[in-house]
């Protein structure tokens, strides 16, 4: 089992910062990558970034280049997601996961954490 634990979230205007956390714990595999995953209200949950276990690789939504940028500290087992020149649009909860790297991108994930709002004001 895995358990993940989002912090970070909360209201910030337009074109401010936010940086999420996600600590992990548990039995956590070397293949597995971890992820950011957002669901705004009434639409689906969509994938936003992910990360290695070496950290070697990144993957990200074209909606999210440019502004966000995922890293991650295994002494801590913790990913980061730092959010950069927010939009209204990017209002969602944010969840945090993990799972083999192409499960990720393809839309799941073995294990998820309870999510933490962000909102971003216009």
């Amino acid at each position: 089992q895995v358990q993940l634990v989002e912090s970070g979230g909360g209201l910030v205007q337009a074109g401010g910062s936010l940086r999420l956390s996600c600590a992990a714990s548990g039995r956590i595999f070397r293949s597995y990558a971890m992820g950011w995953f957002r669901q705004a209200p009434g639409q689906e949950r969509e994938f936003v970034a992910a990360i290695t276990w070496s950290g070697g690789r990144t993957y990200g939504a074209p909606s999210v280049k440019g502004g966000f940028t995922i890293s991650r500290d295994n002494t801590k087992n913790t990913v980061y997601l730092q959010m950069n020149s927010l939009k209204p649009e990017d209002t969602a909860v944010y969840y945090c996961a993990v799972g083999e790297p192409a499960m990720i991108v393809a839309g799941t994930a073995a294990y998820w954490g309870q999510g933490t709002q962000v909102t971003v004001s216009s």
